[in-house]
């Protein structure tokens, strides 16, 4: 998973804090809470996600628990990922 998370960040980092570094951005913290993304931002990150990691988000998977922070993100990817490849 930590190469997953290392690319989220990497991701985050560079379209949602302009280039700074999210070294205080932990792999718990809350996305939305924390004001790194809005509405607009998680539409962006979706679009991401089925782009690089060739999944695709239901509209019942937006819930935070999946979204908000980058463990939660990366940890579903791999599930996605997880059940694309079982399904083959």
């Amino acid at each position: 998973m930590a190469g997953i998370e290392d690319a989220l960040r990497r991701f985050i980092e560079e379209n949602f804090l302009y280039g700074e570094s999210g070294d205080a951005l932990g792999a718990h913290t809350s996305l939305l809470e924390s004001g790194v993304i809005d509405s607009t931002g998680v539409l962006e990150l979706i679009a991401h996600l089925e782009a690089a990691y060739g999944i695709r988000v239901l509209d019942d998977e937006l819930i935070p628990e999946n979204l908000d922070s980058i463990r939660s993100l990366a940890s579903f990817v791999e599930r996605k990922q997880g059940r694309r490849v079982a399904e083959r």
